[in-house]
């Protein structure tokens, strides 16, 4: 089963294809120049870039493939959550396919395609318990099957990702910030005691992070005053790195407690995985695999920890292969409402697969997970 995925949630335009579990090809358009003399993604723009990229870069993807239309068995595209305008310009665009070809169409959780993108790489295991940390969301999932996954605990107000741009903004990094700022906190010397380790003193799994904000900026208030703007590797004083150093520690013991917790209350599960963005950061990929020697840590390669077309097609082909799809008056799901369970199942054809969906012999990972990308 070949699966078109489409990923157009925020400002990543990005298209892939996924073949019987492994990466045909992907491309992908970024947008940061366009947003970096706003310091931030603005909506309106994001929307019309992804309209004006769409279709060019369906027909480089194919094209490079040696693929026509006809040749895609089911198309997948995130529905949400996200930025309304970008994503009914993607769910728009599969529509469109899906009637003019008559391919099925699929409506992918944007945050589920991160949690199984590193089944591109590794063989996935179930339950496993699912640390997403990312610019939008930090939740902590249960992941019974790829179409079954409990919130365990959520943010509550600015996500990790977040707080690591607003942060970055306050220093006068350039857009996207945070990984600046796990450059820098590479090259400075954490204080464990600068900055607190925001909600822990409770019994939740959920996040906070709004108030480690705050205490960073009025640390960079009282110390920083005479730091450069915008700092670099060769600019930056001690003082500011070891800042970054020390908010960077603050982020990652959080999250790590929290997993541990989590760990602690479901005994049975051996299987971590990490995704999102945040989870390109380097310091939680060293302290989430020394959480406990039982634990079997999977995390993707950094190219697919970001937005990208690869997740959604590979979600797409889990739930593809064991007969799921949408209807065409399927909608796109803004950021803060939850994702409807609408997926319909059609009886799977007499030669599909309805064994383990993780064999043995699963394949690995794609030769070059990285996307093609284009300007």
């Amino acid at each position: 089963m070949r699966c078109l995925g489409i990923e157009t949630s925020c400002d990543e335009t990005a298209l892939a294809v996924v073949e019987d579990g492994r990466l045909l090809g992907d491309v992908m358009a970024s947008q940061a120049d366009l947003h970096d003399i706003f310091g931030g993604v603005v909506p309106e723009l994001a929307s019309r870039e992804h309209l004006r990229l769409l279709g060019p870069l369906l027909d480089q993807l194919l094209a490079r493939l040696g693929l026509v239309p006809a040749d895609i068995d089911i198309v997948a595209v995130a529905r949400g959550p996200g930025l309304l305008g970008s994503l009914l310009v993607g769910v728009a665009f599969a529509k469109a396919i899906s009637i003019g070809t008559g391919i099925p169409m699929l409506g992918v959780d944007h945050l589920h395609g991160h949690l199984l993108a590193t089944g591109l790489e590794h063989r996935l295991d179930f339950p496993a318990l699912g640390l997403l940390a990312s610019g939008g969301h930090t939740h902590i999932y249960r992941m019974e099957t790829p179409w079954t996954m409990q919130v365990l605990g959520r943010t509550l107000d600015d996500a990790a990702g977040e707080a690591f741009d607003k942060v970055a903004k306050l220093l006068g990094l350039p857009y996207p910030g945070g990984a600046h700022l796990d450059a820098l906190a590479r090259n400075g010397v954490p204080d464990p005691t600068c900055f607190p380790r925001p909600y822990l003193d409770n019994d939740t799994l959920d996040f906070s992070f709004s108030g480690l904000k705050t205490a960073v900026a009025s640390h960079i208030q009282e110390h920083g005053a005479d730091w450069p703007r915008p700092a670099t590797l060769d600019n930056a004083p001690e003082a500011l790195r070891n800042c970054c150093a020390s908010f960077n520690l603050a982020v990652v013991d959080t999250l790590c407690a929290k997993v541990a917790r989590a760990l602690a209350r479901h005994p049975d599960i051996s299987t971590v995985i990490l995704a999102g963005g945040v989870a390109a950061n380097s310091l939680l990929r060293q302290r989430m695999a020394e959480l406990s020697p039982k634990v079997r840590l999977l995390v993707p390669s950094p190219p697919l920890c970001t937005d990208n077309g690869a997740m959604i097609a590979y979600a797409g082909w889990l739930l593809g292969r064991e007969g799921f799809f949408h209807d065409p008056d399927m909608e796109a799901i803004p950021r803060g409402r939850r994702i409807p369970e609408d997926m319909r199942q059609a009886p799977l054809q007499a030669n599909a697969s309805v064994g383990d969906p993780f064999p043995a012999d699963a394949p690995g990972p794609a030769a070059d997970p990285a996307p093609e990308t284009a300007t």
